[in-house]
């Protein structure tokens, strides 16, 4: 089964913030595009307490219980924030389409990307999808060769 074609990003955002966003939908790639477009619009600070309470309220819309081993994962989330307003920061000025599709091509895309400042069990743990929880392995920084996006 392949994944369904990804939404234009103003579509993406109005069917996650009115929790209508389907759960197909609601792939890596989505996630990452919604957190991009809220780094950009509302900076980091602000854009974790929106992220939290809409992904939450999804959740509850695709019936995804947000416990200790489901659900809304703080760290994650904090950390993809942190990340993503580092990259964004590298291209500060070019138009959001063009970094958030620069974004996807960055190896901050891949999925075991947080595996790189966390082992799996911390991580994974359910404090670390309750609060905050600090890498165990190496500071949360881009690296090097993610600092300076493609152009």
């Amino acid at each position: 089964m392949s994944s369904p074609e990804p939404l234009p990003l103003a579509d993406l955002i109005a069917r996650f913030l009115d929790a209508s966003l389907p759960r197909a939908q609601w792939t890596h790639q989505a996630h990452l595009r919604v957190g991009a477009w809220h780094v950009d619009r509302f900076g980091a600070g602000e854009a974790l307490p929106r992220l939290r309470a809409a992904i939450r309220r999804l959740n509850d819309a695709h019936g995804t219980a947000n416990t200790p081993t489901s659900g809304y994962h703080e760290t994650v989330t904090a950390a993809y924030v942190t990340l993503i307003a580092a990259f964004f920061a590298a291209g500060a000025g070019d138009p959001l389409p063009d970094r958030v599709e620069r974004l996807l091509a960055s190896p901050l895309a891949d999925r075991a990307v947080l595996l790189r400042f966390w082992s799996r069990d911390t991580l994974m743990s359910p404090a670390a999808r309750a609060a905050w929880v600090a890498p165990d392995l190496s500071p949360l920084e881009l690296p090097a060769t993610d600092a300076v996006p493609d152009r």
